[in-house]
């Protein structure tokens, strides 16, 4: 049996205008200038502490930026028109291993539980990844508790796990953990940051996954 765990945010779906947007606000909630789109998505996958720590400096007020980011989120989410687009081919993808019976799907990521039931809720996803490890939980990526919690409540081997995700936060996590880090070359880090991390291999598109991941 094979745990194919997942990162969300630049990996299944493409959420990087809303990211920068809820940035834009919090940041303009405390008179400060946002970063810059390059520095806003190098921060995806870390937790609201450790991103706003890097992006306002450890000196910043870290703790109110995250609280104005998660109310500025709330608010964007509770618009009718809000819906975080799928990168090509993800729906398929997963539907696909759900069938597989020698795959058992997970997900690792640095989004809220809220905003992860959320997805689920519209994708009908819930039935589908046996775990699911938020940040709510654990400690930031790359720290590996996430993927230690998923292995010891599938009893899963790192072996015969994989880890995909878009960033270095990513393969760092896989890598701690002892489990395979696989990166996906469309998300918000560029390939020479996947393999610097340490990817064992960084993939075109979800069809290249599949094949990869095999039966």
């Amino acid at each position: 049996m094979k745990l194919v765990i997942f990162d969300i945010d630049g990996t299944l779906v493409d959420s990087q205008a809303f990211i920068l947007e809820a940035q834009r606000r919090a940041f303009a909630a405390h008179a400060m200038a946002a970063p810059s789109r390059e520095a806003s998505l190098a921060i995806v996958g870390l937790s609201l502490h450790e991103a706003f720590s890097v992006l306002a400096g450890p000196d910043g007020p870290i703790e109110s930026l995250s609280e104005a980011y998660r109310a500025a989120w709330a608010e964007i989410r509770a618009n009718p028109d809000y819906e975080e687009p799928f990168y090509p081919g993800a729906r398929e993808a997963v539907a696909t291993l759900a069938e597989n019976a020698g795959v058992t799907l997970g997900v690792a990521t640095g989004k809220a539980r809220r905003g992860v039931d959320h997805l689920f809720a519209r994708t009908g996803w819930a039935d589908v990844f046996r775990t699911v490890q938020t940040s709510d939980d654990h400690p930031s990526k790359p720290a590996p508790n996430m993927i230690l919690a998923a292995l010891a409540e599938i009893g899963a081997g790192p072996a015969t796990t994989l880890m995909i995700g878009d960033t270095s936060f990513d393969m760092e996590m896989a890598r701690a953990a002892g489990v395979r880090p696989i990166g996906v070359a469309w998300g918000y880090h560029d390939r020479a940051a996947l393999e610097a991390a340490g990817a064992e291999r960084i993939v075109a598109d979800f069809a290249e996954l599949l094949h990869f991941i095999g039966p």
